[in-house]
């Protein structure tokens, strides 16, 4: 006699989404902070702010997690997304406090270009998470986050190949520095993507 299946607990999908949009405003609010940088003190407190809510939000997701006993997906691969999530939320508060301590007078056009990949990243990152329920469609959500990875890589290699141009050593260390960090930050999206990958992969 075959038994019936045990519904799986759908409540984390709408957390994982609503962990994702927080990672969109702190995105958005560095792509401000660089845009707007007279306003840069505010808005790290913001990013700060947001940083904290991430970690609670991935806090309430492993204690979920530990009381459940039937997971939408596997139990390892719901791990690995909270802590890649909590690791983009990670730089992106990393970038803004380094802009703040190494007291950069003004952004350039590639930080700012850099933070435009970012936010791109993250939102593509939520829509592919609006629609994990269903593990259908969303090929063309880490499609296009590699896509940007690697115009995030064009930009950073020419940026850099740029500062040794510079005839001050403190300011090549410090803008090094923080394109490597948004730069990381693009690649935290996409092990992001990664994860979602494979949770799909396994659930075709």
């Amino acid at each position: 006699m075959r038994l019936p299946l045990i519904p799986r607990e759908t409540k984390f999908f709408p957390l994982f989404v609503a962990d994702a949009a927080n990672i969109v405003a702190a995105s958005r609010m560095l792509e401000q902070m660089l845009r707007e940088y007279g306003e840069r003190e505010r808005l790290a407190s913001q990013i700060r702010d947001a940083e904290h809510t991430g970690d609670q939000m991935s806090h309430d997701i492993g204690h979920m997690l530990e009381d459940t006993f039937v997971t939408p997906f596997d139990r390892e691969d719901m791990l690995a997304l909270v802590s890649r999530l909590d690791d983009v939320l990670d730089f992106i508060e990393e970038v803004a406090d380094t802009f703040i301590l190494y007291g950069i007078e003004e952004p350039t056009q590639v930080a700012i270009e850099q933070s435009e990949i970012i936010v791109r990243q993250c939102e593509q990152i939520q829509e592919a998470l609006a629609s994990l329920s269903s593990f259908k469609g969303i090929e063309r959500f880490w499609i296009e986050i590699h896509r940007l990875e690697n115009e995030g890589d064009r930009v950073v290699r020419r940026a850099i190949a740029g500062l040794f141009k510079e005839n001050d050593p403190i300011s090549v260390v410090k803008w090094k520095d923080v394109y490597t960090l948004l730069e990381s930050t693009i690649d935290a999206c996409e092990d992001v993507a990664n994860v979602i990958e494979r949770i799909v992969v396994k659930h075709a």
